[in-house]
């Protein structure tokens, strides 16, 4: 997520100047064929042209929109999971209580047990959410040169199975990791958990109810997370957005050539800048809302599980009275992952 007011726009020209480049190579070469070699049946009607750029303009506007709904619902999601992190790490320190077979030492073990677990399935499940996947675009030349420069994912680079060691009691920690998916194998053995402290005499039936309902919060909260990473922008839609814009920045120099000419022959070499302007906006477009589509890849604009999990950390160690919490994440030249 990035923090600041704005992209300076160094950065954003960085990030683009392929496009730039590109688009003044298909400026230059109709526009000097023209003005030096005498090719003026170059020059297209504009008309035709700006149909197909106020189609690319719609179908860009479309995709923008969509790819927005569904950074700000992956971001709805994981607030939903921070609230009931919060909520399990309060439930448990208040309901989970001496009583049968439950000693007070064997009560606050369990908290610290249940808590970091939690702690390990938060972190199981931002390594699953920053896989990657084949329709992403993390691994775009563009994309992977400005993460490298800017910032790091940790995920990207670290070992789920040591990040998730220090939350798990040792005869867990093997099993949880040769999982297919980790984050569900946690959450089950949580409910192992309440039901074994049931029986211990430590949680009442309406309190073991209301903690399984915190658990079906978290899953359904983990569930709504890998719809979003597993099911991509369809591809249709993206694909036809992105023929429309090229094929009205590849048109554009030819029907500018007529209007510029009209003003004189030097004139006409105004073509190149203002293909090139013009085309970078439509171009810009379709690469923000790329970079938008897909809101845990870990791109500079996706939601912060990193820091959020962290946040999340701090909040339930302190609970348990731990005195060796970490800082909360900063943001890195303005972006918080």
């Amino acid at each position: 997520m990035y923090t600041l007011e704005h992209y300076p726009l160094s950065q954003f020209l960085v990030w683009t100047r392929r496009h730039v480049y590109w688009l003044f190579g298909i400026a230059l070469v109709p526009t000097a064929l023209y003005a030096l070699a005498g090719w003026h049946w170059l020059a297209m009607p504009w008309v035709p042209i700006a149909l197909i750029g106020t189609s690319a303009a719609f179908t860009a506007g479309f995709r923008n929109n969509a790819t927005y709904a569904r950074l700000w619902e992956a971001r709805q999601l994981y607030g939903t999971i921070v609230t009931a992190s919060r909520t399990w790490g309060l439930m448990t320190r208040d309901l989970v209580r001496p009583g049968g077979q439950c000693s007070e030492a064997d009560a606050t073990a369990a908290h610290a047990r249940l808590v970091r677990r939690h702690l390990a399935w938060l972190t199981a499940l931002r390594y699953q959410l920053r896989q990657p996947r084949p329709w992403e675009s993390m691994q775009a030349t563009p994309n992977l040169e400005y993460r490298e420069k800017y910032y790091a994912v940790e995920e990207h680079s670290g070992d789920v199975a040591a990040a998730i060691r220090p939350w798990l009691p040792a005869g867990e920690h093997a099993p949880v990791v040769a999982s297919t998916n980790r984050a569900a194998r946690l959450l089950a053995l949580q409910g192992d958990d309440l039901s074994r402290l049931r029986t211990l005499g430590a949680l009442e039936p309406n309190a073991h109810v209301a903690l399984e309902q915190v658990l079906a919060t978290l899953l359904a909260g983990q569930g709504g997370c890998e719809r979003i990473k597993n099911f991509p922008y369809p591809r249709q839609f993206a694909s036809i957005n992105l023929f429309f814009v090229r094929l009205f920045t590849s048109l554009l120099p030819f029907g500018l050539l007529g209007e510029f000419a009209r003003l004189g022959p030097v004139a006409v070499w105004l073509t190149v800048p203002f293909s090139v302007f013009v085309g970078w906006v439509f171009s810009a477009l379709e690469g923000v809302g790329q970079a938008s589509e897909n809101p845990f890849e870990g791109g500079a604009n996706d939601v912060p599980i990193t820091a959020l999990s962290r946040t999340v950390e701090i909040d339930l160690r302190e609970m348990l009275g731990d005195t060796d919490i970490p800082p909360p994440l900063p943001p890195v030249n303005g972006i918080l992952m």
